[in-house]
């Protein structure tokens, strides 16, 4: 009886005297050497963080006079292949990762009442995306990362609610019940990409 109280007395008095130790959660990097141009936050609960990143390793892409007309590509609807990343183990959680659809069409909805002034934004739905070092839109919450890039020459632009359907479709159907850990979607002419990942 006396070694049973001693043990609980000893456990009681560790656990009072530990420290809790704070974990903080490292940003997940996109591109070797980001850098974050602009960000914001979206959704009914403004929780959702939308950010414009910066990869100075990416390469700026050669416009021939054809193609630098000052006009963006809309690409609003263009059909794009999954592919989810093998093996198995440590995909976003896909009720994380719902969360940013809703995000995306919250704001596409709700953008003027919202007063949200974002570079990469034009109008209800679509928003633009730059070329060469400026090509990437990011967007976080919690566990689930998703992050849209441009590797055509020319601006695009695209639908944040077409990018939140691309969302909900890879989220649940690329975890480790189907053995993998996130996925994307690659235009079908290779010009743009979507991914879903993991945010640590």
């Amino acid at each position: 009886m006396k070694v049973s109280n001693i043990v609980l007395g000893a456990t009681s008095l560790f656990l009072v005297k530990a420290t809790p130790t704070i974990i903080t959660k490292r940003e997940q990097i996109v591109c070797p050497g980001q850098v974050t141009v602009s960000e914001t936050f979206i959704g009914a609960n403004s929780n959702v963080k939308l950010a414009q990143v910066y990869c100075p390793e990416n390469t700026v892409p050669t416009l021939t006079p054809r193609q630098d007309n000052g006009t963006a590509i809309d690409v609003c609807g263009n059909t794009c292949s999954t592919n989810c990343f093998t093996p198995s183990g440590g995909g976003p959680d896909p009720n994380d990762c719902t969360v940013i659809a809703d995000a995306m069409r919250f704001y596409s909805q709700n953008v003027k009442s919202e007063r949200i002034a974002l570079p990469l934004h034009v109008k209800d739905d679509t928003f633009l995306i730059g070329t060469g070092t400026n090509n990437t839109v990011v967007l976080t919450y919690s566990t689930c990362e998703t992050f849209y890039v441009n590797q055509d020459p020319v601006e695009q632009s695209y639908c944040y609610s077409d990018w939140a359907s691309i969302v909900d479709y890879i989220a649940p159907n690329c975890q480790s019940t189907q053995n993998a850990h996130g996925g994307n979607c690659i235009a079908d002419d290779q010009q743009w990409f979507i991914q879903v990942q993991t945010n640590i």
